[in-house]
């Protein structure tokens, strides 16, 4: 099975906002990587708004033509939103207002009720719901036991290992993932994966049986100013199409 590729286009408005301009537009470059070859746009609109406005996630919805992939953090307001806008997909996500990015998995565990109403909610109205969480059997049990239907590992460990650790520490992340992986599937759960993911050292993840699709963002927005987004995209989806087949 070919691994499919979320872009997230966080990083467009990142630059947009540094200058509290026009350009460039996230929107735009979500036509982009679809047109390179991505198979979803994701984008995290987060409740301190510091990239992704509620104007993008309204336009992008009536353009993006492959799925629409929502990250907010589990609140009524957020939810909320996403029942407006209607996106593919809403993936609930920790957030720290003082972090830079996402800094870990959400501790689905301590807070089932919770996450459960917020689950059964987008459910109800036709969302797919999916919990980002790190590879870790209590998380895993607990998003199955509050109904999502996907959940996305944490690669933010591994990744960091890849760039700091040994090789013995890099295998560990990748059997955690593994396992993990087959776990989630055990449970009907189905499974993505992302977070400092780049183009070094994404094709052992890409090749573990039974992740679905992987989100990139940091890496590819990255490349895409040296050599545009269309080829930076279409590198990513070339490595991950033959790690994963």
């Amino acid at each position: 099975m070919t691994v499919k590729l979320g872009v997230n286009i966080d990083h467009i408005a990142t630059i947009r906002e540094a200058r509290k301009v026009r350009e460039p537009d996230p929107v735009a470059a979500a036509v982009i990587a679809e047109l390179a070859g991505c198979n979803g746009i994701v984008a995290h609109l987060r409740e301190d708004k510091r990239h992704v406005q509620d104007r993008d996630l309204k336009l992008l919805r009536g353009t993006v033509a492959t799925k629409l992939n929502l990250q907010i953090a589990p609140t009524q307001e957020m939810v909320q939103f996403a029942i407006n806008v209607q996106p593919d997909m809403v993936t609930l996500v920790p957030e720290n207002h003082q972090e830079i990015t996402t800094e870990s998995g959400m501790n689905v565990a301590a807070k089932i009720d919770e996450i459960s109403k917020f689950v059964m909610t987008l459910k109800n109205n036709d969302i797919a719901a999916c919990i980002f969480i790190d590879p870790e059997t209590e998380q895993v049990k607990a998003a199955k036991k509050v109904g999502a239907d996907f959940v996305e590992f944490n690669t933010n460990k591994y990744a960091t290992t890849c760039d700091l650790g040994s090789i013995q520490e890099v295998n560990h992340e990748l059997s955690a993932l593994q396992d993990m992986t087959v776990l989630a599937r055990k449970y009907g759960l189905r499974v993505i994966a992302g977070h400092g993911l780049n183009y070094r050292n994404v094709e052992p993840v890409a090749a573990i049986e039974g992740i679905e699709e992987l989100n990139i963002g940091h890496s590819i927005i990255g490349k895409a100013v040296l050599v545009g987004l269309k080829d930076a995209v279409g590198e990513m989806v070339e490595i991950i199409r033959r790690a994963s087949t």
